[in-house]
């Protein structure tokens, strides 16, 4: 069974509005949006509405391949025409006759590349490598990028004509994060899927779903899939998530945030009544974890200045040998690249 487009949110109504009313147009459409957000899925609807969908659907990842190898890929080749090429090779034009060709990654494709494939769709016709005979295509090619196709013309990556020949029909696919009301029913979705394949794995529970709806999803759909294959199958929902927050705070701190990267673990993200994210902490863990910060840059400095002679080290912090063997363990302490540990016997006492 075809994946579903899965969500209420308006990005999503208006997606699927789009399908229906493109998907017998035959206009080339480019599809838009960050990675993981389902911009094959939306081609594959494209076909399975069309009156094409009795016909091949092929994929080409624009990215996946150099240049050299992607020509050949889109247009075949004959044989002699060029070292090891001993038999005929169909492009795929060639086998998308009648069908969908969808190129995935286009805004990854080099602008000489990117002429001839301007060339096929203005034709309808190409010429595979080493022919002499042009062969006709009627592939309704779909393309698919996460490059900001606008700015890539601007800085002369991507050609202007063939944008303009893109650009007929645009669909956007907002990110995960821009449409958190469609995260449940996407949660709903994917557990009913693969609760049959995961028989000995955790359930989901009303508040992991609210805890997820709150994630941002920086991978969108895909790493939300993921996410939950790990649910299905692992006894541990409750840790999963836990890691998600952390690893999101952290994130957040280490690059906008006044507060520094390392109280992440501290924080419990709560949600505000206009449901904007807000950060909240117990002073309390936040002294004593302050503290042992600072204390932990001072002692491995020290240490690192004294080539880890631990005596000299007491010394100089003015506390007793013992006491800096404590700190040691209990902070964790371990020799910098640049120092010497110099390990000291201390006698029984």
């Amino acid at each position: 069974m075809h994946e579903q487009i899965i969500g209420k949110s308006q990005a999503i109504q208006h997606v699927r509005e789009l399908i229906d009313c493109v998907s017998n147009t035959n206009l080339n459409v480019v599809i838009t949006g960050e990675s993981g957000v389902g911009k094959e899925l939306v081609a594959q609807h494209l076909y399975l509405k069309s009156s094409r969908s009795g016909r091949p659907f092929v994929k080409v990842n624009c990215s996946a391949l150099p240049d050299t190898l992607l020509e050949s890929e889109l247009f075949g080749y004959v044989p002699g025409a060029f070292t090891g090429a001993n038999r005929k090779k169909r492009g795929k034009f060639e086998v998308a006759d009648g069908g969908v060709l969808f190129l995935d990654e286009i805004g990854d494709m080099s602008l000489p590349l990117q002429s001839k494939l301007l060339h096929v769709i203005e034709s309808k016709e190409f010429c595979p490598l080493g022919a002499e005979k042009d062969v006709k295509t009627d592939a309704w090619v779909i393309a698919a990028t996460n490059h900001n196709l606008e700015q890539a013309v601007s800085e002369k990556k991507f050609r202007k004509d063939l944008y303009h020949r893109f650009n007929i029909i645009k669909i956007y696919i907002p990110p995960l994060r821009k449409r958190p009301e469609d995260i449940p029913l996407l949660v709903s979705y994917f557990v009913d899927q693969y609760s049959p394949l995961f028989k000995s794995g955790s359930v989901v529970t009303r508040d992991h779903v609210e805890r997820l709806a709150r994630y941002a999803w920086p991978g969108n759909v895909r790493e939300l899939q993921n996410v939950l294959k790990r649910l299905m199958v692992l006894d541990n929902c409750d840790e999963i998530i836990d890691e998600l927050e952390i690893a999101s705070i952290s994130s957040k701190a280490a690059s906008s945030s006044p507060i520094p990267a390392w109280l992440a673990p501290e924080m419990v993200r709560l949600q505000d009544g206009k449901g904007e994210g807000l950060l909240s902490f117990s002073l309390r863990n936040i002294k004593k974890k302050a503290i042992d910060q600072v204390e932990k840059e001072v002692i491995s400095a020290v240490l690192d200045k004294t080539d880890w002679n631990r005596s000299n080290a007491s010394k100089v912090l003015k506390i007793s040998y013992r006491s800096l063997l404590y700190k040691i363990d209990e902070l964790k302490i371990k020799p910098s690249i640049h120092s010497r540990d110099h390990t000291e016997f201390t006698p029984f006492i």
